[in-house]
């Protein structure tokens, strides 16, 4: 197979580079410049790749399929919301090639006829008396456990049903199990949605990978009553 020169196109770009001639490379799963020096795909041409250990990463940190609900105060803060398209698109294929192209909770491997799709989902942690939301961990997980994380937002999206159905299912839970759980995890949410939290990614920075500052707390909460839709309930 002659050299690839890869890109790096961010998912919401890739229309707009293939009008202007990238080619997707379907084994790879990743799009290239079909020849070199290419003026109009230059600002996707590959970066470095990211390492498969992140500095200080934990990858036993958070195991297993549970609610994972992120605090209000702290909506939008995501790692996505922190980094530019190109360096989110690098550490998604990072994190999904490390993971051997599977979830890494279920194991169900990427399948586009089911739809299946594989995503990336940040582990974090709280420490309660320094009001410290820290970045511990990038997992690849199915949409169907992705789901589950997010349930809240699986409540929004008329998905709960078939997301407590996945939890019981992946855990051997009853429901009455599962449903004590969410329970529990809301009640969680609630505790640590009363506070501010100062955002901890340096696992990222000491990688390279440059930070933007997220959105102020006005800011998210603007940004949640669009994108909810004045449902004002947890993602």
């Amino acid at each position: 197979m002659p050299e690839r020169h890869w890109l790096d196109v961010p998912f919401a770009e890739k229309d707009e580079a293939k009008a202007l001639g990238a080619r997707w490379d379907p084994r790879a799963k990743r799009w290239y410049a079909p020849r070199e020096g290419m003026s109009a795909l230059r600002r996707w041409e590959a970066q470095p790749e990211v390492p498969e250990l992140l500095p200080g990463e934990d990858r036993e940190f958070g195991t297993g399929l549970f609610v994972d609900l992120v605090p209000s105060s702290c909506w939008f803060t995501n790692v996505r919301s922190c980094v530019t398209a190109g360096d989110w698109e690098r550490l998604r294929r990072m994190i999904v090639r490390r993971a051997g192209s599977a979830c890494e909770i279920c194991g169900a491997p990427e399948d586009r006829s089911v739809p299946r799709r594989l995503e990336a989902h940040e582990r974090w942690s709280y420490d309660e008396n320094e009001a410290v939301q820290a970045l511990r961990r990038l997992i690849c997980l199915c949409d169907a456990c992705h789901t589950v994380t997010h349930f809240g937002l699986a409540r929004i999206r008329g998905l709960a049903e078939s997301a407590l159905e996945h939890l019981c299912a992946v855990n051997g839970w009853s429901r009455d199990d599962a449903e004590e759980h969410i329970a529990g995890m809301f009640e969680l949410w609630h505790r640590r949605s009363t506070r501010e939290w100062r955002l901890d990614l340096s696992m990222l920075t000491e990688a390279g990978i440059t930070v933007v500052p997220p959105p102020d707390a006005e800011q998210r909460s603007d940004i949640a009553r669009r994108r909810l839709d004045g449902s004002g309930r947890p993602g």
